[in-house]
């Protein structure tokens, strides 16, 4: 699995307007083979901070995001909305698992692995 995960900063005058135009952009990337996850959120402590999570199945699914009109869609309008610093990093993961364990109880540790 492959996660993105950062920030985007876009003018803030402009950015609730490029988060509404990029509803169907989202929608779009979340239909695409191999996308699990697609948001893009306000962060409430910094104006015109984006918050960026993806969930992909693997390299392929995501070269072919990067080859679809969804996200050079996507790209254009981070541009037109005053697109600023991009703090947005991948990570390939090796292993995922409940935070909670059985009992309901949040671990650090990876409790499931043997």
């Amino acid at each position: 699995m492959i996660i993105i995960s950062g920030n985007i900063d876009l003018d803030p005058a402009r950015m609730d307007a490029a988060l509404k135009k990029a509803v169907p952009l989202i929608e779009g990337a979340l239909d695409e083979p191999g996308c699990l996850d697609y948001d893009w959120c306000p962060n409430p402590m910094v104006p015109g901070r984006v918050r960026v999570f993806e969930r992909w199945t693997d390299e392929a699914s995501l070269a072919s995001h990067f080859q679809s009109r969804w996200y050079r869609e996507m790209g254009a309008l981070l541009v037109e909305a005053g697109m600023g610093a991009v703090d947005v990093l991948k990570y390939r993961t090796a292993i995922s698992e409940p935070v909670y364990d059985e009992s309901g109880v949040p671990r650090a540790d990876f409790f499931t692995e043997g």
